[in-house]
């Protein structure tokens, strides 16, 4: 069986959730069976692992109405992608797609980046369910990775195809010269009083319920680890002037790993996920989480998380001061680790293989 997985998603220098999902899958998966990566950039490479790729058009570029041509001439069994935008247009092969969430129906507003024209089609395109539908219905079978997104396409009928959900997860975190998780103790990581967010400033993810929560914890620090806008930082400044607040804008890997190794809790206010990956992260590393009390939390946390409500920081301030205590830290600790590796490239890798061995053995959609 000749699986062809499309990689023209995975950026160039530092990875992005869908990059990092692209480069998680494909080196677990090919642990399992070979793969075929399909790339638009030699330079992709470095982001993935060492396996056999073939060149095609960028999935941005106006041939990707038509990529199924040149995807043709690699005599697939069968092609996986992480998106649900590949062109299908003259396929002769079974075809897996992807859809990771539905963020952007219940939350519209595009990225504050994006100049007005794509503003503009940004929240055309997220005012109908049909053009999902449409994606979608191209392929053989739909991949999303949680059970909340598979139950939201299911609720808004998304397709008629078959859906299988290959989770998420999360890299195994390590750099050199960063101390084990949990070295510190159960004592001096509740004592520590320091919060980490790992997000972007999208207004779903809600960030200024965190802020706002921060003069109810003066002891407290947040550290905000990704890049960060100019105008965000101080909008999210004058929310709280006296909050201890650190912009790391755009931590390294051991900058990140450092941060939350002596933090109380990861938080995250988030008002919709498709998934979490910052949550196993944090938990991989024995660090307990402070979520949003959001389905996909649910999911991903189960009873080793603590909930609140996002809309309410006195919410989020009484559940960080329950952290406070050392015995209360130490089970959540320990409950977060074991949590967490129930997410994990070699299963999702596992699942994945599974459908794409049966759609090998169907006929194609023409």
């Amino acid at each position: 069986m000749k699986i062809v997985f499309d990689c023209r998603y995975t950026r160039i220098g530092r990875h992005d959730g869908i990059s990092r999902y692209t480069a998680g899958l494909v080196t677990a998966l090919a642990e399992l069976h070979p793969v075929t990566m399909l790339i638009s950039d030699r330079r992709q490479l470095e982001m993935l692992p060492d396996l056999p790729f073939a060149l095609a058009s960028a999935p941005t570029s106006p041939r990707e109405l038509f990529v199924a041509r040149q995807v043709n001439k690699l005599d697939p069994d069968v092609v996986f992608t992480p998106m649900q935008t590949m062109g299908t247009a003259g396929r002769r092969y079974p075809l897996a797609l992807t859809v990771h969430d539905l963020i952007y129906y219940s939350n519209p507003t595009p990225p504050r980046e994006f100049a007005w024209p794509l503003r503009l089609l940004w929240r055309l395109y997220h005012t109908a369910w049909w053009p999902q539908r449409l994606l979608l219905n191209r392929a053989d079978a739909v991949v999303t990775v949680s059970h909340t997104t598979q139950a939201l396409v299911e609720k808004h009928h998304l397709t008629t195809k078959p859906i299988v959900v290959v989770s998420n997860a999360a890299d195994v975190l390590a750099a050199e010269g960063v101390p084990t998780a949990g070295d510190s103790g159960p004592v001096a990581r509740a004592a520590a009083k320091s919060l980490v967010y790992m997000g972007s400033f999208m207004p779903y993810k809600n960030v200024e319920t965190l802020v706002e929560a921060m003069p109810l914890l003066p002891e407290y620090t947040l550290h905000l680890m990704s890049k960060v806008r100019p105008a965000d930082r101080a909008r999210l400044q004058a929310l709280a002037p006296d909050a201890r607040l650190v912009f790391h804008d755009g931590a390294s890997d051991a900058e990140y790993l450092e941060v939350i190794d002596s933090a109380t809790a990861l938080v995250t206010a988030s008002l919709e996920e498709g998934f979490g990956i910052p949550l196993v992260e944090s938990m991989s590393r024995c660090t307990p989480v402070v979520v949003s009390d959001i389905p996909v939390f649910r999911e991903i946390g189960g009873d080793a998380a603590l909930y609140f409500d996002a809309t309410d920081p006195r919410a989020l301030a009484d559940a960080v001061e329950q952290l406070e205590d050392p015995k209360e830290w130490f089970r959540r600790s320990l409950a977060s680790k074991d949590r967490a590796e129930t997410f994990s490239w070699a299963s999702s890798a596992t699942a994945l293989l599974a459908l794409l061995e049966e759609l090998a053995q169907r006929p194609a959609r023409r």
